[in-house]
């Protein structure tokens, strides 16, 4: 289920298991535990490298969450200069997106709000879930694939790059600029 909304996880959790609980009350306290944990989640391995190059480069970027408003806020509160980077947000809960992934919503209303409005086709979409993976490839964009844990190959074929983590990317593969030899990876403080 990783990669999921947090309602369809707690939907499949309550009717598999037989749990006790609705599928509200459950999404409630999943969402209680997360607002507590989220400060110290750690980032993707090569993400904060990633973001400042883009962004020194002059390369607009977007947030396509499955998350909630309110957990990206959570997000936010903690790193405000690193989600500075990005254009905007697109969260599950945004009235434009309809359905999360693994559908192409969030990905298509993401691109759409970048002010030159690029087609699918020239987006670059970065994932580590199989369903992150489905909703890029929906929506008609390339998709690195940095998987937490093993795929099926079948899967991890569909991804237009499969890397073991971001700090393997070469922006240059995708007419971006490359990194710095010795890239300056000055930590973006809270």
């Amino acid at each position: 289920m990783y990669g999921g909304t947090d309602r369809d996880i707690c939907k499949s959790l309550v009717k598999e298991l037989g749990l006790n609980i609705s599928p509200d009350a459950l999404e409630s306290e999943l969402e209680q535990m997360c607002l507590k944990a989220l400060p110290r989640a750690p980032l993707h391995q090569g993400a904060e490298r990633l973001l400042i190059h883009l962004r020194d480069n002059h390369i607009p970027v977007a947030l396509a969450t499955n998350s909630t408003e309110r957990t990206v806020h959570k997000h936010v509160e903690a790193r405000p200069k690193l989600f500075g980077i990005f254009h905007h947000m697109v969260c599950v809960t945004d009235p434009a997106v309809y359905r999360g992934k693994p559908y192409p919503d969030l990905y298509i209303v993401a691109a759409d709000r970048f002010p030159d409005k690029p087609k699918p086709c020239k987006c670059l979409v970065f994932e580590d879930s199989n369903v992150g993976l489905k909703a890029g490839i929906s929506a008609g964009m390339q998709v690195v694939l940095t998987p937490h844990r093993p795929l099926e190959l079948r899967h991890a074929r569909k991804a237009t790059l499969v890397l073991r983590n971001l700090l393997d990317f070469q922006p240059e593969l995708f007419g971006l600029p490359p990194f710095a030899d010795t890239p300056q990876l000055n930590k973006i403080r809270r």
